[in-house]
């Protein structure tokens, strides 16, 4: 990882309305600064949790692995977001259970674990932060389980491809369908068929890896 003056610059312009001014200047001072590209993995199963992230650009999708081999996105990381699963596996020194992958080029500073305690006693706005983390991962999780118990997947894909444009700030999603089905917990081709649907209904245009989405309401 790596000090970097712009991505300092960029922090302080994220995180000031957030943080006080003095625990600003205590991440600016242990914090390391780092870019890293979409499609690597920040956190894989059984890791040892070091850092916690504090994101300014970019997003992470979070994903759990079923014993059976399959996989299920959890939630996504964005811009003032951390992980509230990360905060409980370093207050609690235990290894990652759970992944994470680069969705969109990251920009984030990393804070050493041993500092979520001190910051905690220390600064209202850590507390605050932390408290609204888990606060935001609680009200997630039980949208996703009101998801999973009362819509079909027609919905949750529709539901899928606007929070994955919204994210990138883009129309065209590059991704494949058996992506999807991975994130929605599926097979591709009930994606595909719910895909043709779609581009039927002039909502989406899908071709080869790639998605544009038309109309979503």
């Amino acid at each position: 990882m790596r000090n970097d003056k712009i991505l300092r610059e960029k922090f302080i312009k994220y995180y000031s309305p957030i943080f006080e001014e003095e625990l600003i200047k205590q991440i600016l001072e242990i914090g390391n600064f780092d870019k890293i590209k979409a499609g690597e993995l920040l956190v894989d199963i059984g890791d040892d949790l070091t850092h916690i992230p504090l994101i300014f650009e970019g997003a992470v999708k979070v994903i759990r692995q079923a014993k059976e081999g399959g996989e299920l996105a959890l939630y996504y990381l964005k811009p003032g977001d951390t992980c509230a699963i990360s905060f409980i596996n370093c207050i609690e020194t235990k290894k990652s259970v759970f992944e994470a992958l680069i969705e969109s080029d990251l920009e984030a500073v990393f804070v050493p674990v041993d500092k979520i305690d001190e910051w905690l006693v220390k600064y209202k706005s850590w507390r605050r932060y932390i408290i609204d983390s888990y606060h935001f991962r609680l009200m997630g999780m039980l949208e996703s389980i009101d998801d999973l118990a009362f819509k079909g997947l027609h919905e949750r894909l529709i539901k899928y491809l606007v929070e994955k444009a919204n994210r990138s700030n883009k129309k065209t999603i590059q991704i494949t369908h058996q992506e999807i089905a991975n994130d929605l917990n599926t097979s591709r081709v009930v994606i595909t068929r719910i895909m043709k649907q779609l581009q039927d209904e002039g909502k989406i245009i899908s071709t080869r890896n790639k998605i544009k989405v038309l109309r979503l309401d």
